[in-house]
């Protein structure tokens, strides 16, 4: 095997520090590669061959106590849950550097063989990292106590690992509960104990840790950011431990994070001459019986986005056709001719029954098209339609879905449970069945298509829990994904490029709006979730 190149010291630089993943996503444009848990695996043993024996341990140990006494400053009296593999190694070895540095530390051991702390049946690392902590005085116990936490102010979670196959049970599960239950603060090392990190998919009950704080160490876990991964991991950090390998074994990334950095590198300017036919058409059909409200909001959107002109083909023929709030908004059939074919129709938004008639001849001549709500719901419904959908892909006609769990659930014959289970499995299977990309709504919205990794999107959250927020986003990804046809395509991309681009780009910006608007995470009414000009 061809040995690594990389770039290590023995031991981390005293200047050496972490990164909150926020402001990493803010400032380097990536893109960040999620690993799961068999690819973490090598990535941890690549890192151990380029450095000393035991030293990823000990940089690991060492970071984790560097970021606790920068979080938690004042606290004197830590705990560390340490469970027994090599995630319990680096609390062991964070157990020591916070004793040394004068804390007051207890070390619980939970799990396999805490009763009497075989040093046998642990990885060879923890087993050196729990001499060692022995060694050098630092209080362990086997098991935690009803009452052990009483007085503790600071907890470091390093129960369980990258690896977790099934949900924490006997007493890890009672250590989680009684960790969650004491209402201190928590630094999880790599990811709360009890969440699955390749999917962020928790069982009803399951025990999972409730951190303020998560440090990643080396890669990125994809379930930290996806499906129920937010709320246990809290803030995420991210240390890469000061090594930087370049192999021929690195292992292949399952997804992609997204950030504003590297999305704003990719969008091209507005330039002075341009005009407002420089920016495309687009179509909004929708709105039938009492939804009216819903193909407006996406009409609004996409203006807002930056559409050169938008129309909107009510399905209720007793609409009014004009819109008070945003009297730009023009009011007309869509055409069946060559200005179809140029235009960015985005379909479903309240189409109730009536958008299923319009899908055949959308599908047959929109130049761009994206499928939302009741467009979906049609699509699943009717064996054609998806033939059709599948036709616009040979042709090179682009197609954008953008379901939420229970409209992907329908398009895959499975449940929606299925599809929250395995979120990234769900977005790729989705997009290779259709031929189109794919935005699967939620916490973690993913953004895939046809034979590559998905991204995972970092803005957002549950101020977007909302009716009407889906439509908003519908408008804001077709107004963004008009501007770039025509003169303002970008060289050497192709139509999928760009309906990703705009899909990954108008994700983004809806989650940050939210985020500006609603720090907290309180409610939003989607009218104004639509964008302004603070948004492009």
């Amino acid at each position: 095997m061809t040995a690594p190149a990389a770039r290590a010291l023995p031991v981390l630089p005293a200047d050496h520090r972490p990164m909150r993943l926020a402001e990493l996503l803010a400032r380097a444009p990536g893109p960040w590669p999620l690993h799961d848990a068999a690819a973490s695996r090598t990535l941890d043993a690549l890192a151990a061959e380029a450095l000393p024996a035991h030293a990823l341990m000990q940089r690991a140990g060492l970071a984790v106590a560097r970021l606790a006494m920068a979080l938690a400053p004042h606290a004197r009296r830590i705990h560390v849950l340490a469970g027994h593999g090599n995630n319990g190694g680096d609390g062991f070895e964070a157990a020591l550097h916070l004793h040394r540095a004068g804390r007051e530390v207890r070390l619980h051991v939970i799990g396999r063989d805490s009763d009497d702390g075989r040093a046998q049946a642990w990885p060879p690392d923890a087993a050196a990292s729990r001499r060692q902590a022995e060694l050098g005085g630092v209080p362990i116990v086997a098991g935690l106590a009803p009452q052990a936490l009483d007085g503790a102010e600071l907890v470091i979670d390093a129960l369980l690992g990258r690896g977790l196959a099934r949900p924490a049970s006997g007493p890890v599960a009672d250590a989680i509960r009684l960790c969650n239950g004491s209402g201190v603060p928590v630094l999880a090392v790599d990811l709360p104990s009890g969440l699955p990190g390749d999917t962020g998919a928790l069982e009803i009950d399951a025990a999972c840790v409730q951190a303020r704080w998560t440090l990643a160490l080396l890669s990125l876990a994809p379930g930290l950011l996806t499906a129920h991964g937010r709320d246990p991991a809290g803030e995420i950090w991210w240390d890469d431990l000061g090594v930087q390998l370049a192999h021929p074994d690195f292992p292949v990334a399952v997804a992609r994070l997204q950030g504003a950095a590297g999305l704003q590198t990719l969008w091209p300017a507005r330039r002075h001459a341009q005009h407002k036919g420089s920016f495309g058409d687009v179509r909004v059909v929708g709105g039938a019986g009492s939804m009216g409200g819903a193909a407006l909001l996406a009409g609004r959107a996409a203006l807002g986005a930056g559409a050169g002109r938008v129309w909107v083909d009510l399905l209720d023929d007793d609409a009014p056709r004009l819109d008070q709030v945003h009297p730009e908004l023009m009011f007309a059939p869509t055409p069946q001719d060559e200005r179809l074919a140029t235009s960015t129709v985005v379909a479903g938004c309240g189409g109730g029954e009536a958008v299923a008639a319009r899908l055949p001849g959308l599908l047959a001549q929109a130049g761009r098209l994206l499928l939302d709500a009741d467009a979906l719901n049609a699509l699943a419904r009717d064996p054609a339609l998806m033939q059709a959908l599948h036709q616009r892909g040979t042709e090179g006609r682009p197609t954008l879905l953008t379901p939420h769990p229970l409209e992907a659930a329908r398009l895959l014959g499975c449940s929606a449970a299925e599809v929250q289970a395995d979120r990234l499995r769900a977005v790729r299977e989705l997009a290779a069945r259709s031929g189109a990309v794919v935005v699967l709504k939620g916490s973690g919205t993913l953004i895939g298509r046809p034979g590559a990794l998905p991204w995972i999107n970092a803005s957002g959250h549950a101020a977007l829990a909302t009716p009407g927020s889906g439509d908003v986003l519908a408008g804001w990804i077709a107004g963004l994904w008009s501007q770039i046809s025509g003169d303002r395509a970008i060289s050497g991309e192709t139509a999928l490029d760009r309906a990703e681009l705009a899909a990954r780009h108008g994700v983004w910006l809806h989650g940050r709006r939210a985020e500006r608007l609603a720090p907290g995470g309180q409610a939003l009414v989607a009218s104004r979730i639509v964008p302004d000009g603070q948004d492009r």
